[in-house]
C-alpha cells in the first residue's frame, strides 16, 4: 500500500508541476489575490452580480475569472497531494516494525510538503517575489523527487554498476541548480532577454549584462513582482547565466547518460537520461527561437522534472548495487 501511495503521489505531483507551471506562464500567480480562499470563496460562481462584489471587495486587483479558476485548480491539487503524503506518513508509522519500511523519508516528506504550503500562500501575499516563487518551483521537485525516491520504481538486482555514485550525486546538484537558474530566470520574466539563439544579443558574450542587480534575491515588501521589475541589462545576466549553466549541466549529466549506456544492466536508465536531455535542449531553444510558446514552456517544466526523475532514478539504482 505504501508503494502504490507513493506512486499515485509521483504521478500527481508531476501533474502538480505541470499545472503550477501552466499557472505561472498564463499570468495567473495572482488568479486570487488572497489565501487559502480565491476572493474569499472556494468555489467562484457565474452570477454576474456575485462577480461584481467579489471584484469591488478587491479593487486593487481586477477578477479575471479564467485566471482564478487556474489558480483554484492548482491548489487543490495542491492539497491532494498533501493528503497522499499524510497517508504515506500514517502508513509508515503503522508498519514501523517492518525492517524494509522507510520511516524518516516520510516525514521529511510531509514537512516539505507543509512548508511547500507556505510557499504558496507567500507567493501571493507577497506579490510573486521571485525568491519565493523560485522556492516554490524547488519544493515542488523536491517534492516530487522524495515520491518518486519512496516509491522505487527499479528494484531488481543489478550487476556492480561502474558509474560512481560521486558521479551521481554531481549530475544531481547541478540539475538542481540549473532548475533554480530556469525557476529564477522564469520569475523574472528573462525568458526572452536573449531574443537569439545560440547568440544572445547577437553576440555570443553580451556586452550589457548586470549580475548584480540581476541576482539581489531580496529587494523588501510591498514590491509587485508582476511582469517583472528588472531593467533589460539584468534580465540578460540572467537568462545568460541560465544558458552557461545548461552547458554545464549537459556535460555532467550527459557523461553520466552515456556511463550507464555502456552498461547492459543500466543502458535504459543511460537512455532515459539522455532522451529526457536532448528534448530539454530542444524545448529550451525553441522556447526563444518561436517566443515562448505556451505549450512548449510547459513541455520545459515538464521535462525537467522527467529529467530529474531519470537522474533521481539512477542515484538510487547506483547506491543499490
Amino acid at each position: 500500500m505504501f508503494q502504490r501511495l507513493a506512486r499515485a503521489g509521483t504521478v500527481l505531483a508531476l501533474f502538480v508541476v505541470l499545472i503550477g507551471a501552466w499557472v505561472r506562464l498564463t499570468d495567473a500567480g495572482l488568479g486570487c489575490p488572497d489565501w487559502p480562499g480565491c476572493y474569499g470563496q472556494l468555489f467562484l460562481t457565474d452570477n454576474a452580480a456575485e462577480q461584481a462584489r467579489l471584484a469591488a471587495a478587491f479593487p486593487d486587483r481586477p477578477l479575471d475569472v479564467d485566471k482564478a479558476w487556474r489558480e483554484m485548480l492548482h491548489r487543490y491539487l495542491a492539497t491532494i497531494l498533501g493528503f497522499i503524503c499524510l497517508l504515506l506518513v500514517i502508513v509508515a508509522w503503522l508498519n514501523r516494525g517492518d525492517p524494509k519500511q522507510p520511516k524518516r523519508m516520510p516525514f521529511l516528506l510531509l514537512g516539505v510538503v507543509i512548508f511547500q504550503g507556505l510557499l504558496g500562500m507567500w507567493t501571493v501575499t507577497l506579490l510573486l517575489k521571485p525568491i519565493v516563487v523560485m522556492g516554490h518551483l524547488l519544493g515542488g521537485m523536491t517534492t516530487l523527487g522524495l515520491l518518486s525516491w519512496l516509491s522505487r520504481w527499479r528494484r531488481r538486482p543489478v550487476n556492480a554498476i561502474a558509474t560512481s555514485a560521486t558521479l551521481g550525486l554531481v549530475a544531481l546538484i547541478v540539475l538542481v541548480l540549473q532548475i533554480a537558474l530556469g525557476g529564477w530566470t522564469s520569475a523574472n520574466y528573462a525568458a526572452l532577454a536573449c531574443p537569439d539563439f545560440p547568440t544572445c544579443q547577437t553576440r555570443w558574450w553580451p556586452p550589457l549584462m548586470d549580475f548584480q542587480e540581476g541576482f539581489v534575491m531580496w529587494r523588501g515588501l510591498g514590491i509587485d513582482y508582476e511582469g517583472g521589475v528588472l531593467d533589460n541589462p539584468a534580465r540578460v545576466a540572467i537568462h545568460f547565466t541560465h544558458r552557461l549553466g545548461a552547458i554545464l549541466a549537459v556535460l555532467v549529466i550527459g557523461v553520466l547518460g552515456f556511463r550507464l549506456l555502456q552498461q547492459l544492466s543500466t543502458k535504459l536508465d543511460g537512455m532515459l537520461i539522455l532522451v529526457a536531455l536532448a528534448t530539454q535542449l530542444i524545448l529550451g531553444a525553441s522556447i526563444v527561437l518561436f517566443g515562448v510558446p505556451l505549450a512548449v514552456a510547459v513541455g520545459h517544466n515538464g521535462v525537467a522534472a522527467l529529467l530529474l526523475l531519470t537522474v533521481l532514478n539512477a542515484n538510487q539504482r547506483i547506491n543499490q548495487s
